[in-house]
């Protein structure tokens, strides 16, 4: 990331991973008992949202050209969709630890519009486009990032939904309930192609992307929306003959997300400790703080949810995990950010 006038040119749309990153880690510490750490990651990520969001806007407004071939492009397009769930976790940050209902409301509707805009216009220009990438070149578990998108939005507005008490509006929770089905959609759509080019098409070192990592992620915040949507349903009539149906697709989410983790640490170990591939600073790294920031999360959501509380010494140890990852992360970005200005 840099403030250049090349470096706004040149900047990912998928950085603000780093927002859905900070954030959820924030929330987990925060779940785990880490309270000063957990504040001390919110204001940070208020000002990176803010710089993020400011350089964004100045990427659209002095290379468009750059901006709009993004946007139809099959490797960086999805990318887009950190904005929508970096908008919402930074909601649920401000919910969780300063109870600011209505700045989260304006979140809301921001990463609402966000989503529809995003959605349908990327979609459409990867549909409509002419000269399309063979699969093996163009799909990753970025794709993924669509159905986070939609689950983070999910998440917030359940969570939207609870701070009317007793009887929250049953429109919010039928949104909510609306987001997470197209969410669990979308998931089962994208992560059984995902997997089928993993399978029959070749998969060198450097094509496990830290991208995959978002195969686990999807399935985790799935997992959370669920559990928001168990405790919001419980106290809305109307939806509370779903709730056997609710709690049995957020076990198969936890269960998705669960059966991803070793295989993508195996996977890890197979590209960075047997082909020795050389670990340095990505953007893209904070594809992989995230999912487990997420897994911890979902892990006490579905814990308190369904009472599983055997569960709880696993979500402790993965916040730890998911720190330890930030925190190597942020240091190699700002290592980064200092050799790119000397």
């Amino acid at each position: 990331m840099s403030f250049s006038t090349n470096g706004i040119r040149a900047l990912t749309p998928g950085y603000f991973a780093l927002v859905m990153a900070t954030g959820i880690v924030s929330i987990a510490a925060e779940n785990s008992g880490c309270h000063i750490i957990a504040h001390g990651l919110l204001w940070l990520n208020v000002g990176q949202y803010l710089l993020l969001g400011g350089l964004t806007l100045a990427r659209w407004r002095y290379s468009p050209r750059e901006f709009r071939s993004d946007l139809s492009d099959h490797q960086r397009g999805p990318g887009f969709f950190t904005l929508v769930a970096g908008t919402g976790v930074l909601a649920e940050q401000l919910i969780l630890l300063q109870q600011a209902w209505r700045i989260a409301l304006g979140l809301w509707g921001l990463a609402l519009l966000l989503w529809a805009t995003l959605t349908y216009t990327i979609f459409t220009a990867l549909t409509v486009k002419t000269n399309k990438p063979p699969l093996d070149r163009s799909l990753s578990g970025n794709w993924l990032l669509a159905v986070v998108a939609t689950q983070a939005i999910a998440v917030l507005t359940a969570q939207l939904a609870s701070r009317f008490g007793a009887e929250p509006p049953l429109v919010l929770n039928f949104l909510a309930l609306t987001l997470w089905l197209s969410g669990g959609m979308g998931y089962g759509l994208l992560i059984t192609l995902i997997f089928y080019r993993c399978l029959f098409f070749k998969f060198s070192p450097t094509d496990f992307s830290p991208h995959y990592w978002i195969n686990m992620g999807a399935a985790a915040i799935s997992t959370l929306a669920g559990s928001a949507l168990i405790e919001s349903a419980a106290a809305s009539e109307p939806l509370g003959p779903l709730l056997p149906f609710l709690k049995g697709m957020t076990l198969l989410f936890w269960a998705c997300g669960t059966w991803w983790l070793p295989l993508l640490a195996l996977l890890a170990v197979w590209r960075y400790g047997y082909h020795r591939s050389p670990l340095t600073y990505d953007p893209a790294g904070w594809s992989v703080v995230f999912p487990l920031g997420m897994y911890a999360t979902c892990t006490f959501g579905i814990a308190r949810t369904l009472r599983l509380d055997f569960l709880l010494p696993a979500a402790h140890a993965v916040v730890y995990l998911a720190l330890t990852v930030w925190a190597l992360t942020f240091s190699g970005m700002l290592h980064r950010l200092v050799k790119s200005k000397s």
